[in-house]
């Protein structure tokens, strides 16, 4: 066995997985104002973009081959409300940054994530009463809130929510305003995780949330679960669907993607990416190995790609090689 391990070029010869740039969905934050981009302090290399710095980052994909962008915003609390409102807002962060994103560089696809999160007072994915999480009521709001993303030119509705239902909601309100070209990757096994804190630090939502959110995200220690719900978002017409978290989750990752036959999605989440980067600041590993590392064990799982705050860093590293 040892004699195909010897050199670099029979290693690469025989590699059973590999990571292309092709593999990379980079997701980025966008928030209000010029100036500067803002550093994410729980997020090492992250930063908080205005308008202008998406368009930015939009050029510096196209340029290294990442094909798609994932758009989050952070939402000042004074737009923030008990019903998530500013999510139907056409002139809102991720709606201004889709429609400045396809004026300057077309060619980038757009991933808008479809969850009330960033825009509730609250923190919840969905609309809340006492605290209950409302599902058909929901799943009204989202596919409102869907609309007006591809209406701002999105390319891949990302429903994260978790509310029953949503996927086939969300597609007949696509069809009927006439985006039946706009995509769909479910969230479709997304677990109640202690990993992302660093996200809603990002997205500003982390001091807010109420509880949690374990009525509607999965329970960690399901995987039956999973192939259930994916299935009944493939039966709704789901595009793509997504693993979230990544790592922690290779055995779903697998399954999905042996059993079900569509594409399957992994999201390295921001704390996979913070932990990684504070070990390599700490000296306790070699963060760039790691980083590719990781990123292997999604494709060899089945994953077709992965959403990671790592892409750039990823996309130079494999144009390097």
């Amino acid at each position: 066995m040892r004699r195909l391990r010897q050199a670099d070029w029979s290693r690469r010869l025989v590699r059973e997985t590999a990571v292309g740039v092709d593999d990379l969905i980079w997701p980025i934050f966008v928030r209000d104002g010029d100036g500067e981009p803002e550093s994410v302090p729980s997020m090492p290399g992250v930063f908080r973009l205005s308008v202008e710095g998406c368009v930015d980052a939009a050029r510096r994909a196209r340029d290294l081959g990442i094909p798609v962008l994932a758009l989050f915003p952070y939402t000042d609390a004074s737009k923030r409300d008990e019903g998530g409102s500013e999510a139907l807002n056409p002139a809102n962060l991720v709606c201004t940054a889709s429609r400045a994103i396809k004026a300057a560089v077309p060619d980038v696809g757009i991933l808008c994530d479809v969850a009330l999160d960033p825009y509730t007072s609250h923190g919840h994915d969905g609309l809340l009463v006492g605290d209950r999480i409302l599902n058909d009521e929901t799943v009204d709001m989202l596919c409102r809130q869907a609309v007006v993303q591809a209406e701002a030119g999105c390319d891949i509705i990302g429903p994260s929510d978790m509310m029953d239902g949503r996927v086939a909601c969300i597609r007949a309100a696509l069809d009927a305003a006439g985006h039946r070209d706009t995509l769909i990757m479910s969230y479709a096994a997304k677990y109640a995780s202690a990993f992302y804190g660093p996200f809603r630090d990002a997205v500003g939502s982390g001091s807010m949330l109420k509880g949690d959110k374990r009525t509607y995200q999965m329970d960690y220690g399901n995987r039956d679960e999973a192939i259930r719900e994916a299935a009944q978002d493939i039966a709704e017409g789901a595009d793509m669907i997504m693993v979230k978290p990544g790592m922690p989750y290779l055995d779903v990752v697998a399954r999905l993607a042996g059993e079900l036959g569509v594409p399957t999605f992994a999201y390295q989440t921001s704390g996979e990416y913070a932990m990684i980067m504070a070990a390599a600041q700490n000296g306790w590993l070699d963060g760039d190995r790691a980083m590719m590392e990781s990123l292997g064990a999604f494709k060899r799982a089945g994953a077709a790609g992965v959403l990671s705050y790592f892409s750039p860093k990823a996309a130079e590293a494999l144009r390097r090689r």
